[in-house]
């Protein structure tokens, strides 16, 4: 797209067509964003995936972990705070990895220090975590920095070690468990809420359960429940006993009803 003007001129010039092989590891900084989301400014700080769920086509699609340079993030945030935006919300398909691929730029603990130290009237907040990579750093700087709004999604997608397994979560029940417990410890006001992917590939009912009882130990401040649909070209298209339509629905309404109920428990 930042090439697209190049092109169209080059067009004009030589009547010819013309192949460009692009570099999927470079990241174009300095292209002009029209915003549609009022007082809140979302700030892309990392693009792609490594993580490879098998339900996901992210990784094929968007490649590997690209992190932007932290004077580019925090250049353009100190920009937006200036034109009087309010809310900055930083986005990843895992915000958690920034910096992984290039250690120089530091963390993402470090880069929220950096960015609560822009002077300026603004809260910040940011998504998607994923559990694997969320630090107790992290969860210390949420705690302490003002400036950041007390709110995490944090995607669970199953209360099955089986299923979680077969997803390629990187982690277990008892490890997300203890996770909500630092962030509730650390940061007792905080609004937790998460992703769940029901009727995944060989789901069974008693497995499916077990997401029912762990939404309602956790009791989430709000969850997004999807059902499982097949992405061409993931691992978990070719996996075998895929779950009828007819049962993702009955099994996603059962969990949004119990979503439901926990809700208008807390008013």
């Amino acid at each position: 797209l930042h090439l697209l003007e190049e092109f169209i001129k080059v067009k004009q010039l030589t009547k010819k067509r013309n192949l460009y092989f692009h570099d999927e590891d470079l990241i174009v900084e300095d292209m002009p964003i029209y915003r549609t989301s009022n007082d809140n400014a979302w700030v892309n700080i990392i693009y792609g995936c490594n993580n490879f769920c098998t339900y996901c086509i992210v990784p094929y699609v968007r490649g590997r972990e690209r992190s932007r340079e932290k004077t580019k993030i925090i250049q353009e945030i100190k920009q937006l705070v200036k034109e009087g935006y309010k809310k900055i919300t930083l986005l990843g398909q895992n915000v958690n990895s920034y910096g992984n691929d290039s250690p120089s730029q530091g963390n993402f603990a470090s880069l929220l220090k950096d960015i609560c130290k822009i002077e300026g009237d603004f809260k910040l907040t940011f998504m998607t975590s994923h559990p694997k990579d969320l630090s107790d750093e992290t969860i210390e700087v949420i705690a302490s920095e003002s400036k950041i709004l007390k709110e995490i999604h944090l995607p669970m997608q199953s209360g099955s070690n089986r299923i979680l397994k077969l997803m390629n979560r990187k982690y277990t029940v008892e490890s997300y468990l203890k996770i909500i417990d630092k962030i509730r410890e650390k940061i007792p006001n905080c609004r937790i809420t998460s992703d769940f992917i029901v009727g995944f590939p060989s789901e069974t009912e008693d497995e499916f359960n077990q997401t029912c009882e762990i939404v309602k130990k956790i009791k989430y401040d709000g969850i997004f429940a999807f059902m499982y649909s097949i992405r061409n070209g993931t691992v978990a298209e070719k996996m075998d006993n895929q779950i009828s339509s007819d049962i993702k629905h009955e099994r996603v309404n059962k969990l949004l009803q119990i979503e439901k109920e926990i809700q208008s428990q807390k008013r």
